[in-house]
């Protein structure tokens, strides 16, 4: 009797010293976090168990759940926690099922075992967790060398842009005023409106090539919006669209900068009338939360299509004639939402239009 105890020892011992091995195996071979390798880890945990043919091994970490076969309702189980730090701990666990088995079913050893095993797949996922927060750190400090070369040659060849255009407006404006020819004049406002729509142009570049001072202070948010919509009137009379306006506290601050919030207006509103249809509404609602102003515009425009949702915010990305979009509008809202510490959203409006949505925090 005491041999058949023994021998039994001696199998569990060398099961469980085998799924450790295979367990470190599995994790040395592993290339990133992914659904065979824990597979595989779970089928070797399921085989280090006493009664193994009617074992079922489950992990769960966050949302990520799977399990060598389905986990009947009721269940006896061993359970040990699988922590990965910055993440909710997970666990792993092995079930037998309730009818045919009881607690005293499983060995201490297997417990000893399972936390063993778990402190494996923690440490499996932390080093591939952290790996991949080094490649993404790397590739935004890639990214924001680029932007930063970019934003010295646009800086260099807007300042480069304004003395020619200057001179050529100058002049432009001085051989009209001597100018008697009526056909000439036309051609000459062209030319005028021309040079003005090009120095907007590298007015916008100039904003997003480098970093723009920022004066926040306690502002009641009410005049600015009331300015900017009034201020744009006659924008929207032109294409006989009703601008609607729902501010929930009218008494709301925020620690701005009025004047790069009241930019993030015009861009927004310009872009959402240059997309509405004559006769469609714009509603701009203003609303708070005890840490955030939230400013949402909605119109009933053609939308944006899902291909492009993620170009929008790109300089120089745009999907109107030459004459009418330098593509940087939206680029400078991101970047004055980001200097505030904010967040802007697009999505689809209903039936048909976009919604932006734009989140300050209020202090």
């Amino acid at each position: 009797m005491n041999i058949e105890r023994t021998e039994d020892k001696l199998r569990e011992r060398v099961k469980e010293l085998t799924c450790l091995y295979d367990v470190s195996k599995i994790i040395a071979q592993a290339n990133g976090i992914e659904k065979e390798v824990l597979n595989k880890i779970l089928l070797s945990i399921k085989k280090a168990w006493r009664y193994n043919h009617d074992a079922i091994a489950e992990i769960q970490i966050q949302d990520f759940k799977i399990a060598t076969s389905t986990v009947p309702e009721h269940t006896v189980f061993q359970m040990s926690d699988v922590v990965v730090p910055d993440m909710n701990n997970g666990f792993v666990k092995v079930h037998y099922t309730k009818e045919k088995y009881s607690q005293n079913d499983f060995l201490e050893d297997e417990q000893r075992l399972l936390n063993t095993v778990a402190i494996e797949i923690g440490n499996y996922i932390s080093k591939f967790y952290l790996l991949q927060k080094k490649a993404n750190l790397r590739r935004t400090l890639e990214r924001m060398d680029r932007l930063s070369i970019l934003g010295e040659m646009t800086a260099g060849i807007a300042h480069e842009l304004n003395n020619p255009l200057a001179n050529i407006l100058g002049y432009a404006e001085l051989i009209k005023l001597s100018n008697t020819d009526a056909a000439i004049n036309s051609d000459i406002d062209t030319i005028i409106n021309s040079v003005i729509y090009t120095r907007e142009i590298v007015k916008k570049m100039m904003y997003f090539s480098c970093e723009m001072p920022h004066h926040s202070k306690i502002e009641k948010v009410k005049p600015i919006i009331l300015f900017a919509l009034s201020f744009l009137k006659q924008n929207f009379q032109k294409k006989e669209i009703k601008s609607e306006l729902l501010l929930k506290n009218e008494e709301v601050t925020a620690k701005i900068d009025a004047v790069q919030l009241t930019q993030i207006l015009f861009n927004l509103l310009i872009n959402a009338i240059h997309a509405s249809p004559q006769r469609s509404m714009i509603k701009t609602i203003i609303e708070n939360d005890d840490e955030n102003l939230f400013i949402i515009i909605e119109d009933q425009g053609h939308g944006i299509p899902e291909d492009i949702k993620q170009k929008i915010f790109d300089p120089f990305f745009t999907t109107k004639d030459i004459n009418t979009g330098s593509g940087l509008g939206l680029s400078v809202v991101q970047g004055i939402v980001k200097n505030h510490n904010g967040a802007i959203t697009v999505r689809d409006n209903f039936p048909s239009g976009a919604i932006f949505s734009v989140q300050l925090p209020l202090k």
